[in-house]
């Protein structure tokens, strides 16, 4: 038992750290960012097992971060409001050409980020961008004055 108890700590703990490290980091992991999350996946091994390496504890610790998985994937199809909490809610980067610092602050997006993103999308300059969202997941959507656009219906919150 103390381990399913130990499992659900450190899932809570690292679902913190996900959604510390910002949607803008989890879109495109640097080198080092992927050297620390491969390692993180060692030291959790050791927090949750206590150095006990017996069949039944791995199962015990994977069934347990499994059945969370699953329990906040339903709780996500579920209840909407859930989902903001848990995933977040796209904010606007740009508006009308016009990069929106504060809000690109807030998520640690740089703007040599959001060029590059935009860049990559065929966009030449910011400045013929109607509207770039910062989606949930950490990729950028951009709608441009003509017309063509790369993202979803559902309206984003204003930065």
């Amino acid at each position: 038992m103390e381990i399913v108890v130990r499992a659900v700590i450190v899932f809570v703990f690292l679902w913190i750290v996900t959604r510390i490290v910002g949607r803008a980091t989890l879109g495109e992991l640097s080198t080092f960012e992927l050297i620390l999350f491969i390692t993180m996946g060692d030291l959790v091994q050791q927090a949750v097992t206590q150095q006990d390496y017996s069949i039944t504890s791995a199962i015990l610790a994977v069934g347990t971060f499994t059945l969370l998985t699953i329990v906040l994937a339903w709780i996500n199809a579920r209840f909407r409001k859930a989902r903001v909490v848990t995933h977040g809610v796209p904010v606007v980067v740009v508006l009308d050409g016009e990069p929106l610092v504060r809000s690109m602050r807030t998520e640690r997006l740089s703007p040599e980020d959001l060029f590059a993103a935009a860049r990559t999308q065929g966009i030449e300059r910011i400045s013929d961008v109607k509207m770039a969202v910062l989606e949930a997941n950490g990729q950028l959507s951009f709608f441009t004055s003509d017309g063509s656009s790369d993202g979803g219906s559902e309206k984003p919150e204003a930065g």
